[in-house]
């Protein structure tokens, strides 16, 4: 089965969404989970508008379909300012804290490589911890 990518963003308010290959797919929230709710509906919504008005939708969404969340560096950052300082940020990624800082107020956005050192990191990281037995 085909991921179908969802695009998450803060918008400094609550969280957006949206499905690039459905488009005019969107949904908002205030919250990662919310929006991830929220857009599920929409896309549900928008499936059944789209075959009641005899249009096709795309492979991918026919039957049970799956998501994955694309999160840009700022909605992450700003997502897990809760549970990660930037100086755990700093720890697991070797970014330096004021450049952490930079990518969650959204003054710089990372560099591709920036961005998949933390998308590594933080993937190595709940693999380290899926491996945890207490």
């Amino acid at each position: 089965m085909k991921k179908n990518i969802v695009e998450i963003s803060f918008t400094g308010n609550n969280f957006s969404a949206y499905v690039p290959s459905l488009p005019g797919c969107v949904s908002t929230g205030d919250s990662p989970e919310s929006v991830k709710k929220n857009i599920k509906d929409a896309i549900d919504f928008h499936i059944e508008g789209t075959l009641e008005d005899g249009d096709r939708i795309p492979k991918s969404f026919k039957g049970n379909y799956e998501l994955s969340f694309k999160f840009d560096a700022k909605s992450l950052l700003n997502y897990y300012k809760g549970i990660f300082t930037n100086a755990a940020f700093e720890r697991i990624t070797g970014i330096n804290q004021k450049q952490i800082q930079h990518y969650a107020t959204g003054h710089r956005k990372p560099r591709p490589a920036q961005t998949k050192k933390i998308e590594q990191a933080l993937h190595a990281l709940g693999s380290e911890l899926m491996a945890i037995e207490l």
